[in-house]
Parts: structure tokens; sequence; C-alpha cells
């Protein structure tokens, strides 16, 4: 299996560990292959850690290249061709190496499955599995022994050469012919989107676009030096932990250590805890991570905690949310964490990764712009000293890596200037070539001439770029742009609810006007309060921002999320809209005697 136990760990205790003068390469490779090849000269590698802390696998990358060839060999004996795809649900542990790159090294195309079961349960599961299966036309599928059972009922009467657990394919014989030649031009991974606005897509990224990526994340953007170490809870089959917390620390001969993200879910403190034994240097987050993280932090714990070494913070994956960051900061403070530390980015799997870094070791840094400005004209305009009205801060996420343009378009095309938003789009050499057996698709977002639209929406100011939200999120109603995150910051503040409890989105109401819906999980039971709440909430968002809602408080654990975790407004708007009359949501929203749902 290549899992060594005990001795063979490269897990740091007080010191960095050598790498027998390996001269550090910055991801300069051809291919991934070439990456690993070069890592495996050295002493470093990937750990693997329990929930409850406990050690309990190592692979260096010798190993893995070593494991990683004999399993290319395996899959090669199955008569699969240059180009195939290979299906596994991405659990966080070594055997998923061994497969993603015994994939590379056969010239084969894995395509990472998510390992997480959401509240849509059993079924769900199985059809999203499948749906995924069947649009990648992966000629294999691989799962563990605890996954294995909804892969093989997705995969029924589907014409897969084989199914089975990583074991399984140990057993197979190695085919003696020569693996094929690997080039920058291959297509190296499918990467699916999280599917938080429709279902997921699958992004061709061939080794040139990923090594290009690699390349500007470890040169600019993190800055990656000699005796850096990762640590990770994010999961395989997203693109910030693949390609973050997975390729980058093979491209750069980093060691890096894991933690299971459903671990990280049900002990957050974890994440600190490890990160303090390791003195790893790099982690990264969503913004939800470092809100559970802070969240669940008792009083006075945090001087247990040593984070002295965390250089790089890095957030990004979602809407980044300033007051989070503070939080946190403060938080851990008596642990050594210093707020410079976080870097803050944006990219999606489409670009690979990584489109633009904050400055290195700068902080976070936001933009106080006047919302009803920014609502009614698309302007972001600078809020001043004795301005009053309302007012947002957005997180500056700096500008684009080397050789990478970027542009803020209108609806026609045309380019803006400074300080208006529109939507983002971007060009560069790690820009995906288009979504797999996805015409259509691929021609609505990538030009002819390379240029990606991104469907976010931002604004530039001197070169760096601010997030302001999605293209489909945007709720429009009497004219008024209005940003779901506004609504959904106004409920996550009351006492009743949590950051992360809210969802907010427009539906059709009569007339073709657009209704605003905001959805609130609530844990409070008594129905008296529960009512006040809605009233309260309905008040605020009238005076807020000048319209009317209809609020809906919904029990814990209910709003949708997506395969990488994200809380998904698309799903939420569809269920809503299959179950409710929209007439009567409308005539309540407008001033109708209050029907909001209010059971527990």
């Amino acid at each position: 299996m290549g899992i060594q136990q005990g001795k063979h760990t490269v897990l740091r205790t007080e010191s960095t560990p050598t790498r027998h003068e390996l001269p550090f390469r910055p991801a300069d490779f051809r291919t991934l292959t070439d990456a690993l090849d070069y890592a495996a000269l050295g002493e470093t590698g990937a750990n693997f850690y329990t929930g409850r802390g406990d050690f309990y696998a190592s692979l260096p990358y010798s190993h893995l290249r070593s494991e990683a060839i004999s399993f290319a060999r395996k899959l090669s004996g199955l008569g699969l061709r240059k180009g195939d795809r290979v299906a596994m649900v991405a659990e966080t542990h070594p055997d998923f190496l061994r497969v993603f790159f015994g994939c590379q090294y056969a010239g084969l195309v894995p395509v990472a499955l998510p390992a997480t079961i959401n509240l849509g349960g059993h079924q769900s599961f199985v059809a999203q599995l499948r749906g995924l299966i069947e649009n990648s036309g992966s000629c294999v599928a691989i799962a563990s022994e605890s996954f294995l059972p909804f892969v093989l009922e997705a995969v029924e009467e589907l014409p897969l050469r084989m199914v089975g657990e990583p074991a399984e394919f140990d057993q197979l014989p190695e085919a003696t012919d020569d693996l094929p030649s690997i080039n920058p031009d291959d297509v190296s991974y499918l990467q699916y989107t999280s599917g938080s606005t429709r279902f997921p897509r699958g992004v061709i990224i061939e080794h040139r676009s990923v090594m290009s990526n690699l390349n500007g994340i470890i040169q600019d953007g993190v800055k990656i030096r000699e005796g850096d170490r990762c640590f990770s809870w994010l999961p395989f089959y997203h693109d910030m932990g693949l390609v973050g917390l997975v390729l980058v620390p093979v491209a750069s001969q980093m060691s890096v250590d894991y933690m299971d993200t459903r671990d990280f879910a049900m002990r957050p403190r974890q994440w600190l805890s490890l990160m303090s034994q390791t003195k790893a240097t790099i982690s990264f987050s969503p913004s939800f991570g470092y809100e559970l993280c802070a969240r669940r932090l008792r009083e006075g714990e945090a001087g247990r905690y040593d984070l002295s070494n965390w250089r790089v913070a890095g957030i990004g994956a979602e809407m980044i949310r300033w007051e989070t960051l503070e939080r946190f900061a403060e938080a851990l403070a008596p642990a050594g964490f210093d707020a410079r530390a976080f870097l803050a980015c944006y990219g999606m799997a489409e670009c690979s990764l990584a489109i633009s870094f904050a400055p290195l070791f700068g902080g976070f840094r936001t933009d106080l712009v006047d919302l009803d400005h920014l609502a009614d004209h698309g302007r972001a305009v600078p809020v001043t000293e004795g301005t009053t009205g309302r007012s947002r801060a957005f997180v500056d996420c700096g500008k684009p890596l080397p050789e990478y343009e970027m542009e803020i378009r209108d609806e026609h095309g045309g380019i803006l200037p400074d300080r208006t938003t529109g939507t983002i789009h971007v060009r560069g050499p790690s820009v995906m070539s288009g979504y797999f057996n996805a015409p259509e698709e691929t021609s609505s977002a990538l030009s002819p001439d390379g240029w990606l639209n991104t469907g976010d929406i931002g604004y530039m100011v001197d070169g760096s770029l601010l997030i302001t939200g999605r293209q489909k999120d945007l709720i429009i109603i009497n004219g008024r742009n209005i940003w779901p995150q506004d609504l959904e910051y106004l409920a996550e503040h009351q006492p009743e609810a949590r950051v992360g409890d809210a969802l907010a989105f427009s539906v059709p109401g009569p007339e073709s006007r657009e209704i605003c819906v905001l959805v609130v999980q609530c844990r409070e039971t008594n129905l008296q309060r529960r009512s006040a709440l809605i009233d309260r909430l309905t008040r605020l968002v009238r005076l807020e921002m000048g319209i009317d809602s209809y609020v809906e408080l919904v029990p814990p654990h209910t709003l949708p999320r997506t395969s990488s975790g994200k809380l998904s407004r698309s799903k939420a708007r569809q269920t809503f809209i299959q179950t409710h009359d929209l007439a009567e949501v409308a005539a309540t929203a407008e001033g109708a005697p209050l029907r909001q749902q209010v059971s527990a």
C-alpha cells in the first residue's frame, strides 16, 4: 500500500524536516509527473491525522511516486487508453493520492467524487454520484469500503470496466508495456464545480494549465520558502483542497498534514491543536471555517495553542466576511496568531485555482462604500468621515497573478472604469480549455480569444479586485441591485441565528415582479418568539433595503449545501418555488396578514 506507520513519519516536532540538500524548485515543471519525480528525491511528504489528533499514516513523496507508478501499471492492465476517465470518491486518505498520481503516470484522467452525504440523504447522494460518473464517461470507479455501496448502486447498468476498493485494484497484475509519455497539453484531471448555481460541470484541466497556476501560487501568491509546511482539512474534491493543498505541496517539495473535512466539522479546534503540534506555516479556509473555529473556542482556551508559526492564513472559496476574520484574530491573539497572516485571494476551478492574491503579510484590507449608491448606480463610492446612510465593507482580494489579465465588463461587454461594478472577466495561462462534453456551456463562458466570464460581480481599485457577489445570485427589486449577503447579514446578526443560518434569493411574483425571500435556520421553538423574529426581520429589511420581503424560519441543518460545503442559494430557491404558493408569498410580502412559516 505504501502507507508507512511510525518510523517513516515526516512529522516535524521541533525542527524543520531536512531535504537532504534537494534544491527548492518553485513548480517550474512541465507536468505533474515531473513535479512528483523531483519531490520524490527529497524527504518530505504527507501525514494523516484522525479527528482526535492521532497520527495514523505517512506517505513520503518517494513512496507516493513508486506506489503511483505501480498503480498506473495496474490500471493500464485493464486495457484503458490514454485519456480515459477514472472516478474515485475523494476521501482524505493516502489512497486518493496514490490513485490520483497513478492516473497521471498512466495518462488517465482522474475525476474526484464528493465524499459527503448531505441532508438529501442516501438517494440524493447516489443520484449525484451517478450524474458525475455518467457525465465524465468514467471507465472505472474506485471507493473505500464505506463508500463503495453507494458507488455500486450509482453505477448499476453503466458499462464500467471495474468498480471496487483500492485494495482490489492492488491485486491486479501490472502491465508490462511502457507507460505513456506525458505531455503539457495532455488532460491532467477533471475538476467538477461545486454546483452552487447549476448541476456541476467538469472543468478540463491540462498539465500546462495547472503547472502554470501552481507556479504562480508558489512564487507570487504565497511565496513558499524553505521550511514551510502546510496543514489542511479541506476536501480533496474541491479545487482549493486539491490544487492548493495537495498539488502545491508536491510541486514545491513541501510537507503537508491532513485531517478529514468531516472530522474538522465535528472538532474544529483540532485544526488549531494540530497546527500547534506540527508547527505548520500555511493553512487555508473559507470564511465559515474560521467562524466555526472561533465560535467553538472556550473562554481562556486560546492560550493552550501555539500559532506563532502560522505565516499564511489563506481565505477564499466564498465571499470573505471581514467580521469573521476580526473575531478569529482577536480570539486567537493569545495563541500568538498574527492578524497580518490573513491572505485574501480569489479563484475558481475554471482557472485551476488562483486568480489574484492580496499583498502577503499585510492582513486583510477593506473598502468601505456607500451601499445605497452601489445598489442604485453600481458605483462603489467610498464612505468619508461624517457620511450618513448605509455602508458596507468589501475585502480587497488583491491583484491578478502575473500573466493574467482582468476586466470588469457591463452587460454589453463594455469595459468599466475603477469603482464601477460589473462581471469579472479574466484571461491567463491557467484558464480552462472548456467544460467536458458541454460545448454550449463552454462557448457561453469562454470567448474564442480566451477570455473567461467568471459569473462573479466585482469592481477594481488601482488594479486590485473586490468581489461583491455572484451574477446569478443578484436580487433586482424595482431596479435596485440587492446583494443577498446584505440580507443574510441582517438575519445572522439576530440573537436567534448564527453566521451561515440564512439564505436570500428572489422568486417570481405576479405581473413579472420579483419577490425577495429570506430563509433563516432558527433554533427557537417558542411560536410567539418565532413570530416576533419574523416581524423584526421583515421590518429590518424594509428599513435597511427599502424593499418588502417574505421571511421563513426553518429548522437547523435545513439549508442545502453544495458538494464542497457551500450554502446553495439556487437549490434553496428551487426547493422554495416547488413547495410554496408564490401568489400567497407575494401577498404576504407586500403587506397581507402575516402568514410566514413559524412552525418548529
